[in-house]
């Protein structure tokens, strides 16, 4: 088996493909109109809702750059993994229940939608609308080139396709995420969101039991080795330090409710009462994923440092490194397509919420309305938007490395730090303004726009996420105290009541 270790990763892979593409043609049969294409007609079912949510949260970040952060950092990264798991919680507390039935009594198919009724204004869903599509552009090319990457890693080692280029890549990744995305909208994106959770919970399993068995003494024999070459690594803030660590809190604890793509499916669920399974199920699918993280990242290290291996030329090839060395074939391929399945559901998840804010959001926002048909130009938009994140992917890595990275900057955080406060606060919290929504998101792009463009490298481990995310909520809480009360539509009051 070992000998043909490539054509069993990309057999793996080409199932998953083939599965999407199925997919995309079974949902494309329940997709009869907009609120299919974008929130499936609010019909899903616990489990189904669960595993979507857990697996947006890890995504492609979870299977690379995770395992890769504890390589680089030590275990300053498990303050992501800890704190996400609180951001559950308190997501589900300060939003789910208020979201769900807010698009229910307005007929809500998107977030700016949801804000625009709760503020009653159409400039904040504007500006809603806009952070989204930014974030979306950002999200879109890193996972885009991302998974050509990752392909074509795969593909270089069989002799068929040793030559294949980065653009071919693009290519074949790009059609099949357009075709399932275009053809089932969000529908298909969550069922595909159901193999990726499923995927990511066996994987984590096993890979935890691969790890252990690396060296004689397990995970234990892993972190002494760790802690003999470099003790800070291993200690309970890591090498980052303990600002870096905290600030993880905001970024990550509190902004995995301002995190679009997670809290759009919390309108999805077909009775508000699911939230009761669906919070324990999205928190245990989550946990056990992120075994992957943990146990690769120490793994990786403790073999650099006692000499298994040779030192990675960068830490986000923690992953593929470990998969190649110490896992079996098949178990390689079942990670690698999991993999995929991360980066293909979430560039779909952000795919959709992008065209909503397009076709649906900015118009109603200008125009009054949004345009006729919203179906067909869902469809024609879900292109567009993918072959311009693409040819984006693609500049960048030949022509302008810091293009995407400034895209990046309307990632994570700049969602974080503008959704946060406007959504789970002001979902909760009658005196919000609408000066106050528009303060806070505008502050939110302005900071983290600058921080990215200027270069700027804050001290001690400060992250830009939290630079923004902390003034963003203080403006929003003091304009908002500052401004007039607003005047409450009856049924958005009473939801606010309950």
């Amino acid at each position: 088996m070992e000998a043909y270790r490539q054509e069993i990763i990309l057999g793996a892979v080409v199932v998953y493909m083939l599965f999407c593409v199925l997919t995309g043609l079974w949902a494309m049969k329940r997709t009869k109109n907009s609120s299919d294409f974008f929130i499936a007609g609010r019909g899903l079912g616990p489990f189904v809702i669960a595993l979507a949510l857990f697996s947006s949260t890890l995504s492609g970040f979870g299977f690379v750059g995770g395992p890769g952060l504890v390589y680089s950092v030590g275990v300053s990264s498990f303050w992501m993994v800890v704190i996400s798991s609180t951001g559950y919680a308190i997501g589900f507390f300060l939003v789910a229940k208020r979201i769900r039935m807010i698009a229910e009594l307005r007929n809500c198919i998107s977030l700016p939608d949801i804000v625009a009724a709760r503020y009653k204004s159409e400039a904040v869903r504007f500006l809603m609308a806009v952070t989204i599509v930014l974030g979306v552009m950002g999200y879109l090319a890193t996972q885009i080139l991302a998974m050509a990457v990752v392909m074509q890693a795969i593909l270089t080692g069989t002799a068929m396709f040793a030559d294949i280029s980065l653009v071919a890549c693009v290519v074949i990744s790009s059609a099949v995420l357009i075709f399932y995305c275009v053809t089932g909208g969000i529908i298909a994106s969550v069922y595909t969101d159901v193999v990726q959770g499923s995927i990511m919970m066996i994987a984590g399993t096993l890979i935890l039991f691969t790890a252990m068995s690396v060296f004689d003494g397990g995970m234990a024999e892993a972190t002494s080795i760790i802690l003999a070459d470099d003790s800070e690594a291993i200690m309970p803030f890591g090498a980052a330090g303990i600002m870096a660590s905290l600030g993880w809190f905001f970024v990550f604890g509190l902004g995995l409710a301002g995190q679009p793509h997670i809290i759009t499916k919390m309108m999805m669920n077909k009775n508000i009462s699911d939230n009761r399974i669906i919070l324990p199920m999205s928190l245990f699918g989550y946990i056990m994923a992120a075994l992957l993280w943990i146990s690769i990242g120490v793994v990786i290290r403790a073999a650099v440092v006692d000499g298994i291996i040779d030192p990675l030329a960068l830490p986000d090839d923690a992953a593929s490194v470990f998969l190649s060395v110490f896992a079996s074939p098949l178990l390689a391929g079942i990670v690698f397509a999991g993999l995929f399945a991360a980066i293909m559901s979430t560039s779909d998840a952000f795919l959709n919420i992008g065209t909503a804010a397009i076709i649906h959001d900015i118009p109603k926002a200008i125009r009054g309305h949004s345009v006729r048909n919203e179906l067909f130009w869902a469809r024609v938009v879900t292109v567009l938007l993918a072959v311009v994140a693409a040819s984006f992917a693609l500049y960048s890595y030949y022509a302008d490395a810091t293009l995407v990275a400034i895209l990046g900057a309307f990632g994570w955080a700049t969602f974080s730090a503008s959704i946060f406060p406007v959504v789970a606060i002001g979902l909760n919290w009658k005196g919000a303004t609408v000066m106050g929504a528009m303060t806070a998101i505008v502050a939110a792009l302005l900071i983290n726009f600058i921080v990215q463009l200027a270069g700027i490298v804050l001290p001690y481990g400060i992250s830009g996420g939290l630079v923004s995310f902390v003034p963003s909520l203080l403006l929003f809480i003091g304009v908002s105290l500052l401004t007039k009360p607003p005047q409450l539509d009856a049924d958005i009051e009473s939801v606010l009541d309950i």
